[in-house]
């Protein structure tokens, strides 16, 4: 299995039969390593409504005839769009082609602006994926959360991805303790050095990750991880 960063918090994952694409924000995103047409995808999945995450998610499934997933009140805006979707809701799982996933929470606020007004898109939401016997955790954007360490503690993770930007979400220190609680084997991080709010270093913390007795992976945006080479 193929995991491509493509920068800000969008990750595209090719099982070998299916691919997904997590909070597709290219268009505008300054740091993609991609553009929206250039994207071949089954599933949309999105972790929350704000334009960063949402951006292109539109226009992909359009294109591809993906599968929208996210939120019920998320799901919902794009099928009223005329899009196929799936609206989950927090803890809910449900067996795709793909694999299984489940929304898990996450603290965060989850809106879109339309003609000036914000428009309520459900509750932010972080997603667990089992493909195969892997499992990988999306955060999503959030806030650092004792209930991680539930999460952590019910699944052995293989790989988490973690916003590590500050400013909206939590920043380089709560994501070193949020991978503590998670307890993965890997970790990339994201939602970071896309704007100037968000600039962090990503080398430092993979490094402290070290410490944790957790192996971190800087990527690029554009890079990717093969699962078969990590060590699980």
């Amino acid at each position: 299995m193929k995991l491509t960063y493509l920068g800000h918090s969008s990750v595209l994952i090719d099982t070998g039969e299916f691919t997904l694409i997590i909070d597709p924000f290219l268009t505008g995103n300054p740091v993609a390593s991609a553009k929206a047409d250039e994207i071949k995808a089954d599933y949309v999945l999105l972790t929350h409504g704000h334009f960063d995450h949402i951006g292109d998610a539109e226009a992909i499934a359009r294109a591809n005839g993906a599968t929208i997933i996210g939120i019920v009140e998320l799901a919902d805006f794009f099928k009223n769009k005329g899009l196929t979707t799936a609206g989950l809701n927090l803890g809910g799982s449900f067996v795709f082609p793909f694999g299984k996933l489940t929304l898990t929470p996450a603290l965060h606020s989850s809106s879109v602006e339309i003609d000036g007004t914000n428009v309520y898109l459900g509750v932010a939401a972080g997603i667990l994926l089992d493909l195969g016997g892997f499992v990988l955790y999306h955060a999503g954007d959030t806030a650092l959360f004792s209930d991680l360490k539930l999460i952590g503690d019910r699944r052995q993770i293989d790989l988490a991805f973690l916003p590590i930007g500050d400013y909206f979400t939590m920043g380089p220190e709560d994501a070193l303790l949020a991978a503590e609680w998670l307890h993965p084997k890997h970790v990339v991080p994201i939602h970071y050095n896309t704007f100037g709010l968000v600039a962090q270093d990503g080398a430092k913390f993979v490094d402290q990750l070290k410490h944790k007795n957790i192996i971190g992976h800087v990527l690029k945006p554009g890079e990717s991880l093969d699962t078969s080479s990590l060590d699980q």
